[in-house]
């Protein structure tokens, strides 16, 4: 019996340690993207997500400035499209390497941005003609990286 109680301790505890970490791995790899209903570019940015693992459902909004505002987003770092994933907000084509860096380091910070449309990145046509800085959305907007 006592083999018994302690293979269903066992179990138990593996349960309890498991289950909050799945949970939060399947968080932080569901994304919902706002985007204008007239974006293409959105998209092709939610598909190269899908395309690295992501759960992405996209949402049309149809004044992406309030919704980017009403998430702490300053203008100056508008993106083409804002994304909610793992309780931050990711503004533009940032690439997924930076995305699962905000993810597993978590600071303490709303989100990031690559503000703007630029070519080269992802869900973007055209070729990337210099590196590009990713901001945080944070008081100073430091760079948080490049792609």
């Amino acid at each position: 019996m006592g083999l018994f109680v302690r293979t269903l301790a066992m179990g138990v505890l593996f349960a309890l340690v498991l289950i909050p970490v799945r949970s939060w791995a399947a968080d932080a790899k569901d994304v919902t993207l706002y985007k204008n209903p007239a974006c293409t570019c959105c998209e092709g940015y939610a598909e190269y997500l899908r395309e690295n693992g992501f759960n992405v459902n996209v949402v049309e909004v149809d004044d992406l400035d309030r919704f980017n505002t009403e998430h702490g987003v300053p203008p100056h770092l508008f993106g083409c499209h804002a994304s909610l994933v793992g309780g931050y907000i990711v503004e533009g084509h940032v690439n997924v390497a930076l995305v699962k860096r905000l993810l597993t380091e978590k600071p303490k910070i709303a989100g990031i941005s690559l503000p703007g449309m630029s070519p080269g990145t992802p869900g973007m046509g055209g070729h990337k003609s210099e590196t590009l800085a990713v901001y945080e959305i944070a008081p100073g907007a430091s760079v948080f990286g490049t792609q």
